[in-house]
């Protein structure tokens, strides 16, 4: 392929443009991650980035004019997903998503260029977006982060993942409870919206009560505009595997899953949306915090009422009909 493209995005960004801006993770340590292991973080030029993005503004404008010669004008945006193309609608491009793992890893000012450039090559362009790490928005200053948000980028992906000092120290996460903080709300207070991803069962079964509720307290603190939920698979190529093979470490059961995220509703205090958006889940939850709370525990509190009834061991309750 003549361009570069993201390794990995959020479900929510499944019908984005995407575009690299930089190569891999940074940090690369969390024992629970095999996402870049292997490989090496890279900063890419903005001339780089600007000549992919010309690339796919020209191959837009392409299937945009064959569209209309063919008499498909009115079906643009089909034509696009049915070729494998979703981020193209009827009326133009609409989002864009800027990878890997924490593009706003880029100097301030070089982001920014790109971020300006994707709308002056996308004018229907009504949201760009970006992974980020909590410890490097922590490291940029509300000013930079407001330079960004005035160039275009209207939300950042943090992998939170914990509040829990101890568990982010056992995962190596690289960042504490506090720095989570520190990142989020400077984020917040640019105006970029922001979405904070929490790890259901990364305290194990030992940590699961803290895992909840200090994950909480961080949540609290920051009130982003989004929580989204993942539920920990340990896969073989991550260093966790290790410790649950050594007994260092003991996942959760789906029953345990289920009510460590019951503890973290319960206590966040946010007004935030909550979503559950991933195939990793249990349960697919999703309402707006604080109105939805008892919503939402009601439907754990029914599915949790009719586990011991279930003959099987459960993969995944929203696909058999229980919720």
């Amino acid at each position: 392929m003549p361009f570069e493209l993201p390794l990995f995005r959020p479900p929510s960004e499944a019908y984005s443009m995407l575009i690299r801006a930089t190569q891999n993770c940074p940090w690369n340590k969390c024992t629970f991650c095999g996402m870049y292991k292997g490989c090496h973080f890279g900063i890419r030029s903005v001339d780089e980035v600007k000549r992919d993005i010309l690339f796919l503004a020209e191959q837009t404008q392409a299937i945009v004019e064959w569209a209309w010669r063919a008499g498909y004008g009115n079906r643009i945006g089909d034509l696009a997903r049915y070729n494998g193309i979703p981020w193209l609608e009827n009326d133009g491009v609409k989002r864009a998503f800027i990878g890997d793992s924490n593009s706003i890893e880029m100097k301030t000012d070089q982001l920014a260029q790109i971020v300006e450039f994707l709308y002056i090559m996308f004018p229907t362009l009504e949201r760009v977006t970006s992974y980020g790490r909590a410890k490097t928005a922590v490291r940029k200053s509300v000013a930079d982060l407001k330079r960004l948000k005035e160039a275009g980028l209207t939300r950042i992906h943090v992998g939170l993942e914990s509040g829990d000092d101890e568990v982010l120290a056992f995962v190596q996460k690289g960042a504490t409870a506090a720095e989570m903080i520190e990142g989020g709300r400077k984020i917040v207070e640019a105006g970029i919206s922001l979405s904070e991803y929490v790890l259901l069962g990364l305290g194990g079964k030992a940590r699961t009560e803290q895992q909840a509720e200090e994950t909480a307290r961080v949540l609290n603190a920051i009130n982003p505009d989004f929580i989204r939920i993942r539920t920990l698979n340990v896969g073989r190529n991550t260093p966790l595997y290790e410790s649950v093979q050594q007994g260092e470490f003991q996942p959760l059961s789906a029953e345990e899953m289920l009510r460590e995220e019951r503890r973290l509703i319960e206590r966040l205090e946010v007004t935030s949306q909550y979503v559950g958006d991933h195939v990793s889940n249990y349960l697919e939850l999703e309402g707006k915090l604080p109105e939805d709370k008892e919503r939402m525990l009601a439907r754990i509190d029914a599915l949790l009422e009719a586990l011991p009834e279930l003959s099987y061991k459960p993969v995944r309750f929203k696909r058999e009909g229980y919720v």
